[in-house]
């Protein structure tokens, strides 16, 4: 990496609640530590730019960090869009840096595209797209420019399923035969921006959270999924606009497996813990079964307050989960990020530096380090987990077709049909 990369500049596309709750605050400690630069992050507007530099919070763990904002909200109307302000931000800055993609789902391939077009690395929130052939576009092109694309699945970055993958593989969990998984989030998430564009015309509960359980145990067995069929349930959000916010899906395996998944928008408020999520898979040892099953709600640790929180399902009574996000107190007057939330945005700034301290201005170098973390498989790569957005593909065609189960085949023309 040369001189002036040595703390490469990031900009970060999105002002949403993971841009506030997980994203900047692991940025804001990889710039503590010396390892990204300045931080500038782009909002459709100023409003929740200025919303997330007024967090109290933030400025108690990360006291003097800050970001340039795009739009300056001291500066303009809080409610004027400016669509295209990204664009210009990406283009100024220096060649190899990072871009960071945290924008509604199916915004994600323009933004990776003109971050790839103005030669910056990219980590993406997941799923990187909706369509199969977005995801070989944008593979193709950030190979030929040397560039990294990682996808922030971070799921993969709990200890729990890393243990579960290496043991499956070493053939100590048999063949995974029958599973279900669950993620239910809060009911407050229909009152944020959701509404506007978790829509029916764009997305689904499937699509939006599903996909990190169906990677999950693609990344546990390395089995591929060859059939997909979601049936979803249409409600209204506050605002009139329609979301399917209710999904079951249900994923074959090409060994034959069966992966039951149900994802919603319906956590109560009331209810302690974030929201409802957990797996179970059923597997076949040669005299015995096997099993994985993991609760991802309740992870041992019940708290009850003095008084609830300020924030929307905010309880007295709460079963804390330490292991995806929290900012603790190591010393040093500042809080520090722990938990695998963390642990996967570190990941994968610190994959996009190994590219660059390998091959510098060496195109060929930077491209066979780029095909070592593919092979690797640890982080989601347009390479080495282009199965999901067939997954994602064959899920939307069968959403919007009342659950038609859709087949997806691979080889040297991979695609989504519907089955006979």
């Amino acid at each position: 990496m040369s001189q002036s990369y040595e703390k490469p500049p990031v900009v970060l596309v999105g002002g949403g609640m993971i841009t506030e709750i997980q994203i900047l605050p692991s940025l804001y400690h990889l710039q503590r530590t010396g390892l990204i630069g300045d931080i500038s992050i782009c909002a459709l507007n100023g409003a929740p730019l200025k919303k997330i530099a007024e967090n109290e919070g933030l400025k108690k763990a990360f006291p003097g960090c800050t970001f340039t904002p795009y739009p300056d909200f001291r500066k303009v109307d809080l409610d004027k869009p400016f669509p295209d302000l990204y664009q210009e931000v990406f283009g100024k800055a220096p060649k190899r840096s990072i871009a960071v993609v945290a924008v509604p789902d199916q915004l994600h391939y323009q933004v990776v595209k003109d971050a790839l077009e103005c030669d910056l690395h990219a980590l993406v929130v997941k799923p990187l797209v909706l369509i199969y052939k977005e995801a070989v576009e944008l593979e193709k092109l950030a190979h030929e420019k040397g560039l990294f694309i990682g996808m922030e699945y971070h799921k993969r970055f709990d200890d729990r399923n890393l243990i579960a993958r290496l043991r499956y593989r070493a053939g100590e969990l048999g063949d995974f035969r029958l599973g279900y998984v669950s993620l239910i989030e809060p009911w407050y998430y229909r009152n944020s921006n959701f509404q506007n564009w978790c829509t029916v015309e764009n997305s689904d509960m499937f699509t939006y959270i599903g996909c990190h359980y169906v990677d999950l145990v693609a990344f546990i067995t390395g089995l591929l999924p060859v059939e997909v069929s979601v049936y979803g349930v249409v409600e209204e959000y506050p605002n009139g606009n329609k979301g399917y916010l209710w999904t079951d899906g249900r994923v074959i395996w090409n060994n034959g497996a069966c992966l039951a998944v149900l994802n919603g928008m319906g956590y109560p408020n009331i209810a302690p813990g974030g929201n409802s999520q957990g797996m179970a898979l059923f597997c076949r040892g040669e005299k015995d079964g096997a099993l994985v099953m993991h609760d991802d709600q309740f992870r041992g640790v019940k708290h009850s307050y003095t008084a609830k929180g300020s924030d929307e399902g905010d309880t007295c009574y709460n079963e804390v989960s330490p292991d995806y996000f929290k900012l603790v107190d190591l010393g040093g007057g500042t809080l520090t990020p722990v938990g695998y939330g963390h642990r996967s945005i570190e990941s994968i700034i610190r994959a996009i530096r190994r590219v660059e301290e390998a091959g510098g201005e060496n195109l060929k170098a930077r491209q066979a380090e780029i095909e070592a973390i593919d092979t690797e498989g640890i982080i989601a790569t347009p390479a080495n987990s282009s199965y999901n957005e067939l997954v994602i593909e064959a899920g939307r065609m069968s959403i919007t077709s009342q659950g038609r189960p859709v087949v997806i085949t691979y080889g040297d023309n991979p695609h989504v049909r519907f089955r006979d």
